[in-house]
């Protein structure tokens, strides 16, 4: 028997696509832009790139909600897409030395037991959680440009990050399973 709501998840064609869909798939796809300036040093280009990735992300969720266009597709998509943007350049600012790695582990970590908990339902991003992402996305941007405070603007990231991760847990039918919760 098929599985209906993976099914629900994949467009037939391109032109099944809502505008925000297709906002949120040119994101994903000017992320090696952004990440390619980085990495060759063209750090102002980089920053821009970024910073107009990071405002599509805004623009894709007003064009979703004001033009009913929210889809199953785009709840899981949106979020995938802020984490591919900025661990991507989280990773390529490592290499770089100009971001240290421990933080970034920290996130990662925390990316993957979240995304695996989305996968076995869709639930709404927290306030913190919406936080969490506007402060990730600015410690991106300090660290880009090697600006005051990138450094301490990832920790509050990180710890942003794990308050929204354990409500996500707490939310989640994981820890219903194990009777923690």
């Amino acid at each position: 028997m098929p599985d209906n709501r993976r099914q629900n998840l994949r467009p037939h064609r391109l032109s099944d696509l809502t505008l925000a869909n297709r906002i949120t798939l040119l994101r994903i796809a000017l992320i090696p832009l952004s990440l390619a300036f980085l990495l060759t040093g063209f750090w102002g280009l980089s920053a821009a790139v970024f910073v107009l990735l990071a405002f599509s992300d805004a623009i894709d969720g007003y064009v979703a909600r004001k033009y009913k266009q929210v889809s199953e597709l785009g709840k899981q998509l949106d979020p995938l897409a802020d984490k591919i943007l900025v661990l991507t350049l989280l990773v390529g600012l490592t290499s770089l030395g100009k971001v240290s790695p421990v933080p970034v582990m920290f996130l990662i970590a925390r990316e993957f037991v979240i995304t695996s908990l989305r996968t076995k339902g869709v639930f709404a991003a927290s306030p913190v959680a919406k936080w969490k992402t506007i402060v990730e996305m600015l410690a991106v941007f300090l660290s880009i440009l090697s600006l005051p405070l990138a450094g301490l603007v990832l920790w509050l990231a990180v710890i942003l990050a794990y308050i929204s991760g354990g409500a996500y847990l707490w939310q989640s039918r994981f820890l219903k399973q194990l009777k923690l919760n």
